[in-house]
């Protein structure tokens, strides 16, 4: 891909993403339809308020994470296509594994700093494309309890918008983290009000990050709730407990 002046200029900065590859699209891209059209033959999928999302520029979308499906349905669905960050251990699998870059998904360690896709995904903002996010980290209720720091971070470097999506129906009430939900069932994905963020240049302080993440954890708050009362449902609740001692792990 060649980049102009501009781009090149942007990816030097700190920090730098000129030293990464900007993850693969043409699958994620060209793919999307076709599998749009087999999800919807076993579930009902709803996407709400797409007219909200930005039809161009850098995107940071940030999610809750309640079920399986969550992720790809973010990647199919989202209005625009998206590059995830995605744990590192669902790409274990050859096959899989393959298959998730080709779709451009970003493979992310939870368990330590991961400078190359904290790279990637900026390299992917600073060329104008959308990076998925699920700030709670894991699977679980969905209630935004837990919110990491990622997407505050990585506006703040790229000046990109938040833009909230709530995911309701993916897990039912006590399914498993693991769990598909059944045929037929509805899955709604509801876009949120972009939040504006102000580009931050280098330095930038834990204390300006810590305080953006707050601003961002409190409006997805908002938007989770406008989201439920908008559908006239609610989220699965907690995870069984047989899980929630690994629920990290998830």
């Amino acid at each position: 891909m060649r980049l102009d002046p501009d781009e090149r200029g942007a990816h030097r900065q700190h920090p730098r993403s000129d030293r990464v590859a900007t993850p693969t699209r043409w699958l994620l891209a060209g793919g999307r339809p076709a599998a749009r059209w087999l999800v919807r033959r076993r579930y009902d999928v709803r996407v709400h308020h797409p007219e909200r999302f930005p039809a161009t520029g850098p995107v940071v979308l940030a999610a809750n994470h309640i079920g399986l499906v969550d992720g790809p349905l973010m990647a199919l669905f989202a209005p625009r296509p998206v590059h995830a960050l995605t744990k590192i251990e669902m790409f274990a699998s050859p096959l899989g594994g393959a298959f998730l870059r080709l779709a451009g998904q970003v493979p992310l360690d939870r368990f330590r700093v991961d400078p190359g896709a904290v790279r990637t995904a900026v390299r992917v903002l600073r060329e104008g494309g959308v990076v998925g996010v699920f700030p709670e980290g894991t699977r679980g209720g969905g209630e935004l309890r837990t919110f990491r720091r990622g997407a505050a971070y990585l506006a703040m470097v790229t000046g990109a918008p938040v833009v909230p999506l709530t995911f309701v129906g993916s897990r039912v009430p006590g399914g498993a983290s693991g769990s598909l939900p059944p045929k037929g069932d509805r899955i709604d994905l509801v876009v949120g009000t972009p939040i504006p963020v102000t580009l931050h240049s280098w330095p930038r302080t834990a204390e300006q990050v810590g305080a953006l993440s707050a601003l961002l954890h409190g409006r997805m708050r908002e938007e989770l709730a406008a989201a439920l009362s908008e559908t006239g449902r609610e989220l699965p609740g907690p995870l069984p407990e047989i899980e929630l001692a690994k629920e990290s792990d998830d």
